[in-house]
């Protein structure tokens, strides 16, 4: 009598027959199923990075291009006067910020009426006022320059375009109509020279900004809030520092030289520090990837921050103190956060988190937290938040594997030293899992740092570096992130042209960036594998 099993057996020795005429056993086509599997990885991950280094090849001689017109337009040499334009506009943004400090101090400390407190900073507007009218001389020269070396860019750009419309006419074969396009060149000697001229009066310009600026200086009334004197002292120092970049600015103009060649490595460190990512400018478009970075960075600190200590805590109660009750209800909680949208945690940022945070910090009794109150909803303390609901089950789940994997022995040798749960758990299965925990935090690093919905919809998306100098009440702020800034402008660009490089020249770095973080993070796993073993 045969077994239940055996009409099974025909067809074992058939599907067995099968694979040794192929000259395969068994064994072997398993190991070449997982082994095909591992080599379309590595062909996928060959063809991303193939992909994006040829569509961000380019990038930087394109970027170099965009320097040199800048340089040959004369926009450069405008710049220079901007440049000190812009900075006296921001020693005037300080001193509206000493203002603001002064007549809040005045209304709600010493409770003087809206009417009083300005009666009493009258003198401190005065004064406002004739600093404020200092630099116009500059200004005035400026704004004429401006539309002089934008001419010259305009003309230069429509002759590349004709240029263009040449070659596409003779690819297509027709001769005459490319014969017909007459193309403008452009002499930048000639075009240069009512800008260059300008030197002579901007050499008087500068003198009389610096007569004004010193005879400001000596007049700048004592503030009616003594605590605050420390910042216009602070003022006046910064005044005479800007001062001191006359001179500099000076040379810089007398020497400069429209053919100076643009070396590529300026287009790369252009890109690598440049501190402006601005773009559709009537200008000049520069990609920095400085604050896109800075952003990045920001909001994947505060994730983390929020992140770990919930992360890792909960794997340690899950894994050494919880009852099997509790781990089969808390474990499926975390886990089912990784399975939630990120558009819809960006859609709840935006209409729930975001709101409560601003309505929290208005409270006055908590305004001894940094950056409390704060007037915009999305920002960087609001990503970081979702972002870090985001990375707990990550964390979560690798720390608390770690832990498991921790030998049963040390566990029991400390408990029969005499040591506590608690003891046992910060001083034998902590330090022994650390490494695994690690790698788990760096994981969930890369996790957030690859997010892209939440910060598109609720960092804020200003493309500025965090004033760090503030100190905690940075997290704030809106920013703009990598992630963000592909997935907002890609749809816009067009293809080929210098924005749609830079923007996969920021996909590069942001690969990059990932890939260093998990090597690091395998590293880790390998180290702690081995100490365990």
């Amino acid at each position: 009598m045969s077994s239940p099993s055996s009409p099974a057996a025909p067809t074992f020795v058939i599907g067995k027959a099968r694979t040794r005429m192929l000259g395969l056993t068994l064994d072997e086509c398993i190991q070449a199923f997982f082994g095909g599997n591992a080599l379309v990885a590595v062909i996928v991950l060959a063809l991303i990075t193939f992909f994006l280094f040829r569509e961000g090849a380019q990038f930087f001689n394109q970027n170099r291009d965009n320097i040199r017109i800048y340089r040959l337009a004369g926009l450069e040499y405008v710049d220079y006067m901007r440049q000190q334009q812009e900075d006296h506009t921001a020693l005037t943004r300080y001193l509206f910020d000493v203002r603001l400090r002064t007549l809040k101090h005045l209304t709600e400390v010493e409770h003087c009426s809206l009417a009083e407190a300005n009666a009493r900073l009258a003198s401190f507007d005065d004064f406002a006022g004739r600093y404020g009218d200092a630099i116009e001389p500059v200004r005035g020269l400026v704004s004429d320059l401006t539309e002089v070396a934008t001419a010259i860019k305009t003309k230069f750009t429509i002759g590349e375009d004709t240029k263009i419309q040449r070659e596409q006419l003779l690819s297509v074969g027709k001769t005459a109509e490319a014969a017909a396009v007459v193309i403008q060149p452009v002499d930048f000697k000639s075009e240069l020279a009512p800008i260059l001229g300008t030197l002579p009066a901007y050499k008087e310009a500068a003198v009389v900004v610096r007569k004004n600026l010193e005879a400001s200086l000596a007049t700048i009334p004592a503030l009616p809030v003594h605590s605050l004197q420390p910042r216009m002292d602070r003022f006046k120092q910064l005044t005479r520092d800007y001062l001191a970049t006359f001179p500099t600015t000076l040379h810089a103009m007398e020497i400069w030289d429209y053919t100076r060649p643009v070396p590529l490595w300026k287009s790369f460190t252009g890109f690598m520090l440049g501190r402006q990512w601005l773009t559709a400018s009537f200008w000049q478009d520069w990609y920095g990837i400085v604050p896109l970075f800075a952003g990045s960075l920001l909001i994947s600190m505060i994730a983390l921050f929020i992140a770990v200590p919930l992360g890792v805590g909960a794997a340690i109660y899950v894994n050494q103190i919880a009852s099997s009750t509790e781990q089969g209800l808390i474990k499926p909680t975390i886990e089912f956060i990784s399975a939630i949208p990120s558009v819809v945690l960006g859609f709840f940022g935006i209409a729930v988190l975001g709101q409560a945070l601003r309505a929290v910090s208005q409270i006055q009794s908590l305004n001894w937290i940094p950056g409390f109150p704060f007037s915009e909803r999305l920002n960087a303390l609001t990503a970081g938040c979702l972002l870090a609901l985001i990375a707990v089950p990550t964390i979560f789940t690798l720390a608390e594997d770690a832990i498991n994997n921790v030998p049963r022995a040390f566990k029991e040798a400390s408990f029969a030293l005499g040591a506590t749960r608690m003891q046992t758990i910060l001083r034998i299965i902590v330090p022994a899992s650390l490494s695994g925990i690690v790698s788990a935090i760096l994981l969930g690093l890369g996790r957030v740092i690859g997010e892209t919905m939440v910060v598109l919809l609720c960092a804020g998306n200003r493309i500025q570096i965090p004033d760090f100098s503030v100190g905690l009440s940075v997290v704030t702020q809106p920013v703009h992130t990598m992630t963000g800034i592909i997935a907002q402008e890609m749809g816009e660009v067009p293809q080929g042209s210098i924005h749609y490089r830079a923007l996969f020249m920021v996909g590069v770095a942001l690969f990059f960036l990932a890939l260093l973080i998990n090597f690091f993070a395998q590293k880790i796993v390998r180290k702690y594998r081995i100490s365990i073993g």
